[in-house]
């Protein structure tokens, strides 16, 4: 299921302002207050700790390498989480559809279905997920079968999308989506 995602109206770096709590972007594994933050802060360090011009697929390529690596990840930034599990898959998020492509299986990176410029994103989402508790599913759009991602980090899933509710106005998420490519 294709869909577009605007950036000329709500820019992927806004929507990835990071908080203190989230894990640092230098991937120490500490958390951003504990590790750059007062660097930042200082001036020591460049302004934004994020680039201006962020880019989905060079987000999805990091998540692939942590699969590659079997390096168990979670990180959201803007509507978006990754993560990956020890077993070497990889999954992309987006949290306020409910849509997902899985980008790594076994440590092998998975080509991504996405196109980007710098005003759309557009992304042929295979799965839509549903967290129940603390379990994530994922229901396949071809198929309808649905599947249990036991090794996924679906606490960590849960808190990105309260997070992102909590920073971010119903009305900017409304605006994220642009009306579907006809087919």
């Amino acid at each position: 299921m294709a869909r577009q995602m605007k950036t000329n109206q709500v820019p992927f770096a806004e929507m990835s302002k990071i908080s203190r709590n989230q894990p640092c972007p230098c991937r120490s594994g500490r958390k951003y207050k504990h590790c750059c933050l007062l660097r930042h802060r200082a001036g020591l360090l460049s302004a934004s700790p994020r680039p201006e011009q962020a880019s989905l697929l060079r987000e999805v390529e990091k998540i692939q390498q942590d699969a590659s690596r079997r390096q168990e990840c979670c990180r959201d930034i803007g509507v978006f989480v990754f993560f990956s599990t020890k077993e070497g898959d990889a999954w992309v998020l987006e949290i306020t559809e409910r849509d997902a492509f899985q980008a790594a299986a076994a440590g092998q990176p998975l080509p991504p279905p996405v196109q980007e410029d710098a005003e759309l994103i557009e992304v042929d989402w295979s799965h839509a997920f549903i967290l129940r508790g603390r379990r994530l599913f994922l229901r396949d759009h071809q198929s309808g079968a649905e599947t249990e991602l036991v090794s996924a980090p679906a606490a960590q899933i849960s808190a990105a999308a309260r997070r992102l509710e909590r920073q971010h106005p119903a009305e900017l998420l409304r605006q994220v989506h642009a009306q579907a490519a006809s087919a």
